[in-house]
């Protein structure tokens, strides 16, 4: 509520012009390189040039190491999950140097996930490398299943993924690949490959 309240505060002094829009923005950028200092040094590892836009939520950041000019644009989701239903897990998240999120994108690690150098990720994309319950689970409630992950995900280097793209569990995309807009991928990528469609498949060689 105090959070909603400074806001308004901000934007009401902003529209009315109290204060000129440059010291505003100014203000905006202090705001952020605080957010960034502090949210560093709670990672397990962080290397330089991070940029993180807000709202953004982290859950559990020692579990997560990230590499170089990391940036992420507004409402990134990466959890690292240690406990659910009273069974314990050791995830980890890796990322790469010079990665790039866009808007509004999920990450969720029970096992592993390795995000290599220079990756660029679109907007609206679900990397998750568990899932909800077995097959001998399918009669319990959805909420109660146990979560399971069948192997990590590793996003090789210099690949592009596309908007609304879903990279599911024990999975592997090769080094230089694109994954289209929309695709959903639930088997392994080879690298120098491009990939589109629902479950993606091949469908160019870029070698």
């Amino acid at each position: 509520m105090k959070s909603l309240f400074k806001q308004i505060v901000k934007n009401t002094i902003y529209i009315l012009g109290i204060i000129p829009a440059n010291v505003y923005l100014v203000w905006e950028k202090l705001q952020r390189i605080y957010l960034n200092e502090r949210t560093s040094k709670k990672f397990r590892f962080c290397g330089y040039g991070l940029s993180l836009t807000p709202p953004l939520f982290l859950m559990n950041k020692h579990y997560m190491q990230i590499g170089n000019n990391f940036f992420s644009q507004p409402g990134l989701r990466m959890e690292c999950i240690v406990e659910y239903n009273n069974i314990k897990y050791n995830p980890l998240l890796v990322i790469g140097n010079n990665v790039s999120i866009n808007f509004y994108c999920h990450i969720g690690c029970l096992n592993k996930i390795y995000i290599g150098d220079n990756v660029m990720i679109g907007s609206h994309v679900l990397i998750e490398d568990h899932s909800h319950g077995t097959i001998q689970e399918i009669e319990t409630p959805v909420a109660k299943r146990n979560l399971h992950s069948k192997g990590p995900i590793i996003i090789e280097d210099n690949v592009w993924i596309g908007e609304n793209v879903c990279i599911l569990e024990n999975v592997t995309i090769g080094r230089c690949s694109i994954i289209g807009a929309n695709a959903v991928v639930t088997h392994n990528i080879p690298p120098y490959s491009v990939a589109v469609g629902a479950p993606a498949k091949v469908v160019k060689s870029i070698h």
